[in-house]
C-alpha cells in the first residue's frame, strides 16, 4: 500500500471530525435565536432531506420488519441529537463530546468479562469522576447539561444495539428514512422553541450550513475511510473527537477548558482507545458494529 493509500483514509477521519465539531460550534451561535431545539431541528431536517435526495429510498421494497426497525433507530437518533445539543447549551463542547463516548464504550466493556476491562473502566470512572457536578466551584458543570449529555451517551449506546437490524438493510434507505424519522422527533420540539424565528432566510441559510458540516460531509468521509481503513484504527482515530470538539469550541466559541477537565477528558480519551485496541481478544460474542449511517448521528 502506497504512502497516499494509507494516510488519506485516515485524513478523511480526521476532516471528518473537525467538520463535525466546526458544525457544532457553528449551531451553538444560533441557540439564542431558535435554541438548541430550533438548532437540532435545522441540522436533523436539511440532512433528511439532503439524504432523501441523494439515495431516494422509495426505490426499495420496505417489509414491516424494517420498517419498525428504521422507526425505532430514527427515534433513538432524534433523542440523541436533541440532548445533545440541548448538553452544549450549557457545557462545554469537548467535556459533552467526551461524557457522550461513555455510551458505546459502556456497551464495549459490558460485552466483555476480560480483566483488562476493568482499567478501561477505571479510567472513564476517573475521568467522569473529575467532570460531574459535585461541588459548586469554578469547574463545575451545569447539572441539566450533564443529565442531557448522558441522556445522549445513553442513547448511543442504544444506536450500537438497535441499528444492527437497520444496518442490514440497504444503507442509503436505511439512512435516509431513518434521518427522516429523526426529523419528526425534533421538529415539534423545535416549533415549540424556535417558532416563526426558523423561517429567517438567514437563520436558515445558517442551519444549512450547520447540516452540511455536521451531517453531509462528515458521512461522506467516514464512509470513504471506513472502506480502506481497518474499523480498530478508524476507532481510535475516532476517539479524537473530544480535543478537536475542545479546540474547536476554544477557537470559535470561546470556550476555556481548566486543566482537571482536559484531565478528565484525556481519561476518557485512554479508555476508548484501550478499549479498542485490547477489543480482538475478547472472548465473548462481539459488540453489534455501528451500522454505516451518519456519524452525526453518531456525537452528536
Amino acid at each position: 500500500m502506497n504512502t497516499s493509500a494509507r494516510f488519506i483514509p485516515a485524513l478523511a477521519v480526521i476532516g471528518a471530525i473537525i467538520s463535525l465539531c466546526v458544525g457544532a460550534s457553528f449551531a451553538k451561535q444560533i441557540f439564542a435565536q431558535v435554541g438548541p431545539e430550533g438548532a437540532t431541528t435545522y441540522r436533523v431536517c436539511f440532512a433528511s432531506l439532503i439524504l432523501l435526495g441523494i439515495w431516494r429510498p422509495w426505490r426499495f421494497p420496505l417489509t414491516k420488519e424494517n420498517a419498525f426497525a428504521i422507526a425505532r433507530f430514527g427515534m433513538i437518533l432524534g433523542a440523541m441529537n436533541l440532548m445533545f445539543y440541548k448538553a452544549i447549551s450549557t457545557i462545554p463542547l469537548g467535556i459533552a463530546i467526551a461524557i457522550e463516548f461513555t455510551g458505546p464504550l459502556a456497551v464495549a466493556m459490558f460485552s466483555s468479562r476480560r480483566k483488562l476491562d476493568f482499567l478501561w473502566i477505571a479510567f472513564v470512572v476517573f475521568g467522569l469522576a473529575l467532570l460531574l457536578p459535585w461541588n459548586q466551584g469554578s469547574d463545575s458543570l451545569d447539572p441539566v447539561g450533564v443529565l442531557f449529555v448522558l441522556g445522549a451517551a445513553a442513547c448511543w449506546a442504544m444506536y450500537i444495539i438497535y441499528g444492527k437490524q437497520a444496518g442490514k438493510m440497504h444503507i442509503g434507505q436505511s439512512t435516509a428514512l431513518s434521518m427522516s424519522t429523526a426529523s419528526l422527533v425534533v421538529l415539534p420540539f423545535g416549533i415549540a422553541r424556535g417558532g416563526t424565528a426558523l423561517l429567517e432566510p438567514n437563520l436558515m441559510i445558517f442551519g444549512f450550513v450547520v447540516a452540511l458540516l455536521s451531517s453531509a460531509l462528515p458521512y461522506s468521509l467516514e464512509m470513504y475511510a471506513l472502506r480502506h481503513l481497518p474499523k480498530p484504527t478508524f476507532a481510535i482515530l475516532l476517539s479524537l473527537e473530544p480535543v478537536v470538539g475542545a479546540f474547536s469550541a476554544l477557537i470559535i466559541l470561546h470556550e476555556m477548558l481548566s486543566a482537571s477537565q482536559w484531565f478528565a477528558v484525556g481519561s476518557i480519551i485512554v479508555a476508548s482507545i484501550g478499549s479498542t485496541l485490547t477489543s480482538g481478544q475478547k472472548e465473548l460474542p462481539e459488540v453489534p458494529e455501528i451500522p454505516e449511517v451518519p456519524e452525526e448521528a453518531m456525537t452528536s
